[in-house]
């Protein structure tokens, strides 16, 4: 395309054009999964929503949640931080943990969040300053206002609150969550969370934690109904490996048949996973963990009338097993590019990103 090939002023002009006029990403979940989706995600479109589930009660943000009743700024954090455009000092800042006192174990970017919303009064306004501070690209959305914990019912009919013990509570007794729940049950969601959706061409479910990132979110008043009414196509990014204390033995018609409960409808139009073959060195750490390689039921997923597209979007990394920002990101966006192609200049904008060196 002589639009992306004239000199290095026009290619750089073109991309900048092309991310401008890119597709309308609202992508659900927390914790590292999502800020990771966010990271590859920025390489090809300007108009992201992150919308981030506060049910999180654990480290850092769990202490400041109990001692000053504020939301959990953790995943926010990291979700600003993966969409930011600010010098790398200014992340180093916001990452730091103190390693001593009274602060030992919390992050500076925790702290700036928490003085936020003191001034600001709320906790979004507290994070749409943050979204300005850091000159965000897109935008980074508390999925709610409201205090909200988890509460799990599990097989045998015992209750437990909060997310760090539910977690406890599945891997000592090895007893399945037969409900989840948000306390209060009347929290809705931000205005904004729902005009994102409603105006959004893609909306992107996961990576993450099935019942503590990804389900949570649905579990908010008015989010399951709005992604169901939105006409934007609908992505699940499947595990690639299960997760002790919330899928042990799941395949990926079960995790996608649980968010199609939880969200009471049809919430998933096609779900991309991985093919990488996983080292047997990290197979054989995980299963140490309980954690293991998430089967693809494929004909399960067909009945369901759900598509499938593998990719490779396995990290190379030595220690973990994740998916890699820019691998995933890039597979979502030709997923996207196949199933629901955009027509005119916005498809060519499209096309030229996928086929950047």
């Amino acid at each position: 395309m002589e639009l992306y090939h004239e000199n290095e002023f026009l290619r750089e002009d073109a991309v900048k054009a092309a991310k401008a006029a890119g597709r309308r990403i609202v992508a659900i979940g927390g914790g590292t999964g999502l800020s990771a989706l966010l990271l590859g995600l920025k390489e090809y479109t300007d108009n992201i929503t992150a919308v981030v589930t506060v049910t999180d009660d654990g480290g850092g943000s769990g202490k400041i949640r109990e001692e000053f009743g504020v939301l959990p700024p953790g995943d926010i954090r990291n979700c600003l931080l993966a969409l930011a455009n600010t010098s790398s000092m200014m992340s180093d800042v916001l990452n730091y943990r103190f390693t001593e006192g009274s602060l030992k174990g919390q992050s500076f970017g925790n702290l700036f969040l928490l003085a936020l919303n003191q001034i600001c009064g709320s906790f979004d306004r507290a994070v749409a300053n943050m979204n300005e501070i850091l000159a965000v690209t897109g935008r980074v959305l508390p999925v709610t206002n409201t205090n909200v914990n988890l509460r799990a019912v599990f097989e045998d009919g015992s209750t437990v609150n909060g997310e760090t013990a539910i977690t406890s509570k599945k891997k000592d007794t090895h007893l399945n969550i037969a409900q989840i729940d948000i306390i209060p049950h009347a929290a809705v969601a931000l205005d904004s969370v729902i005009d994102a959706i409603n105006e959004a061409d893609l909306i992107i479910l996961g990576p993450g934690s099935l019942y503590t990132s990804v389900i949570p979110n649905l579990l908010v008043g008015n989010v399951a109904n709005a992604i169901k009414r939105s006409p934007a196509y609908k992505v699940y990014v499947q595990n690639i490996m299960t997760q002790d204390g919330e899928t042990e033995n799941f395949t990926a018609s079960e995790h996608i048949s649980e968010i199609n409960r939880y969200g009471k409808g049809h919430l998933v139009d096609v779900c991309i996973y991985n093919t990488t073959p996983v080292r047997r060195s990290l197979l054989e750490a995980y299963s140490r963990e309980n954690s293991f390689p998430v089967e693809v039921d494929k004909a399960k997923i067909d009945e369901m009338g759900i598509k499938l597209f593998g990719a490779e979007i396995l990290a190379r990394d030595n220690m973990l097993v994740r998916h890699d920002p820019l691998r995933l990101a890039y597979n979502i966006m030709l997923m996207a590019n196949i199933m629901v192609p955009r027509k005119g200049m916005a498809g060519k904008y499209d096309q030229m990103l996928l086929e950047r060196e």
